[in-house]
């Protein structure tokens, strides 16, 4: 009883300890059953498998934006950035689909194939996967244009008169890509999968603040933290959804008068939001760095509708998916020249460690 009384006392602290001692150079991302650690010089990918053994990955990265001077340039690499976490990002999510399924998901799969996806993989072996990742992410990209760029100015351009003014147009066509967001990230918690990487997006939050809090990597100080962080790569979305709103308030439409004809004027007009994405894109990277290095009362109320969003995307996870963000941090930050103890929770069997002429090809 006294135990429990202390454990809990400890919590309370842990949580009352809201500044934030060092700044994580290591992101996150969750995965299907599975966590992945990025920082500038190397990654670490942790899954668990059917059996609960832990899948672990690393290797050493070389960031475009450190490569290559002009991709490190302000609002460029934002763009660049962008595009380079989605590709890192999808290609992580296929590994650990298929680390986390069971043989006889397995053999459904493989029952299931079409005659087409079969072609294709006697005709690219090895490289299927990277053939389907590929299409996979296309696909991705022209579903998330569709939902919240094309959808949001089709209705703005259905329920106005031609006659409205552009600025009630490009808020009209604003506020419904704001509901169209929010409805698509509460929609998917319904589904079990979607919730359990919630959960693990929980669990990497509390382990990079309860690093940056200065305490050790361990489940009950982890546990303590909270699941809300201020870089969130969400949050990003959300500020990528908002700066779009502000920026395409004050961007005229063409009218009747410019170009007649009503399916042309609607190209037009939907292929300038289209020239302005790497814009937003860019801004929102911009902003999201600046309010995440810094921690006042300005930088709070910024930070506050990304924060909030946080209570749709990130759930309280178990203590497992907690040793899973804490190996996956620990073995990550050893690339930055960080050395943590995280020997409680790392296997004892051997990692995969990628050499460094293959990652950079990754």
């Amino acid at each position: 009883m006294n135990k429990e009384i202390d454990l809990k006392k400890i919590e309370e602290e842990q949580k009352n300890t809201c500044e934030l001692q060092k700044i994580c150079s290591v992101g996150g991302q969750a995965l299907m059953e599975g966590i992945m650690m990025l920082g500038p010089h190397g990654m670490c990918q942790v899954v668990r498998n059917p059996q609960g053994e832990m899948v672990i990955e690393t290797k050493p990265v070389e960031m475009l934006t450190r490569k290559y001077k002009i991709f490190g340039l302000p609002i460029v690499r934002g763009v660049v950035s962008l595009v380079d976490s989605l590709r890192r990002g999808m290609k992580a999510l296929f590994d650990s689909a298929e680390i986390a399924m069971t043989e006889e998901e397995k053999a459904e799969e493989a029952a299931s194939q079409s005659k087409f996806e079969k072609w294709i993989e006697r005709k690219l072996g090895d490289k299927a996967m990277d053939f389907f990742m590929g299409v996979s992410l296309v696909l991705a990209i022209f579903l998330s244009l569709g939902l919240f760029v094309f959808l949001p100015l089709l209705i703005s351009g259905l329920v106005l008169p031609e006659s409205t003014p552009d600025i009630y147009k490009n808020l009209v066509e604003g506020l419904t890509r704001m509901v169209i967001f929010f409805g698509y990230m509460v929609a998917i918690t319904v589904m079990k999968d979607i919730r359990r990487v919630y959960m693990y997006h929980g669990a990497e939050h509390k382990t990079i603040s309860c690093y940056e809090k200065g305490l050790p990597l361990t489940v009950e100080n982890v546990r303590g933290c909270s699941k809300h962080h201020p870089r969130c790569g969400t949050a990003f979305l959300f500020v990528v959804v908002f700066i779009s709103i502000l920026i395409t308030s004050i961007v005229p439409r063409f009218g009747e008068a410019e170009i007649a004809n009503s399916a042309l004027r609607f190209l037009a007009n939907l292929g300038i939001r289209f020239l302005l994405l790497p814009f937003v894109a860019g801004i929102a990277y911009e902003f999201n760095r600046l309010v995440g290095k810094h921690d006042n009362w300005f930088t709070r109320i910024l930070r506050a509708p990304g924060m909030g969003m946080q209570h749709f995307t990130t759930m309280e996870p178990d203590d497992s998916m907690i040793e899973v963000a804490i190996v996956a941090l620990g073995k990550a930050l050893s690339f930055e020249g960080v050395e943590v103890d995280i020997s409680a929770y790392e296997p004892k069997s051997e990692e995969v460690s990628v050499e460094e002429g293959e990652a950079k090809e990754a």
